[in-house]
């Protein structure tokens, strides 16, 4: 056999393990980037979501989309925060941000929660909210300098606060759980999970009660 011919064997042989190689690996991959991508759309209670309360076996997981400037949000607050004190550590509840784009200073109050977050004081500032959305929400100006009165009550490092506030990473942060809502299918606020899976509507306390110890006793 020729020096050339016996090259060109070796090549054709060298082409035939590749192509055996990417026959058997490719749809491997294939299928573990399918089935991250599956997980991916499907995780509703995210690593970087905020927990009020946390179980230890996370049998029971519940997350609020939620929109601090939204009236029917705070009407729901009395519910979920007597849901937080009695399944404090039963459940793990998660919060992610869903802030309306025609509600003016819902981005923002987002932003300052998240921000809050950064220095420990998620709870005070959530609280903060909805505790006194009737004096701020429905406004059609900025409320900054309000919000930042209550970061300057909560004894926050100002400074801190407002690097935090104005950076990127906050900023995409809240838009993220934004997206991630939308693609999951949330509509308005609040909407809530109960283990993956959207509730129809804004529930009673009793309603939301009996789903949660259904899910428990499974």
């Amino acid at each position: 056999m020729s020096r050339s011919m016996k090259i060109s064997a070796a090549l054709i042989a060298l082409f035939a393990v590749a192509l055996i190689t990417f026959i058997t690996v490719d749809p491997i991959r294939a299928d573990n980037e399918s089935t991250d991508r599956a997980a991916q759309s499907t995780a509703v209670l995210t690593d970087d979501a905020y927990r009020l309360t946390s179980a230890a076996d996370d049998k029971v997981n519940l997350v609020e989309f939620l929109d601090f400037e939204c009236e029917a949000c705070l009407a729901l607050y009395p519910t979920m925060e007597r849901i937080r004190a009695e399944y404090e550590d039963r459940i793990t509840f998660g919060i992610r941000y869903f802030p309306i784009p025609s509600h003016t200073n819902s981005t923002l109050a987002a932003q300052v929660v998240e921000s809050a977050s950064r220095q420990g004081k998620f709870v005070e500032m959530y609280q903060r909210m909805y505790e006194t959305q009737s004096q701020w929400g429905e406004s059609a100006e900025s409320q900054e300098a309000l919000f930042r009165s209550y970061a300057q009550d909560l004894g926050l490092d100002m400074t801190r606060f407002e690097s935090d506030l104005s950076s990127r990473g906050v900023r995409e942060r809240v838009e993220r759980d934004f997206n991630e809502g939308k693609r999951l299918g949330v509509q308005g606020t609040p909407t809530l999970f109960l283990n993956d899976v959207k509730l129809a509507q804004m529930p009673s306390y009793e309603d939301l009660k009996a789903q949660i110890d259904s899910a428990l006793e499974q």
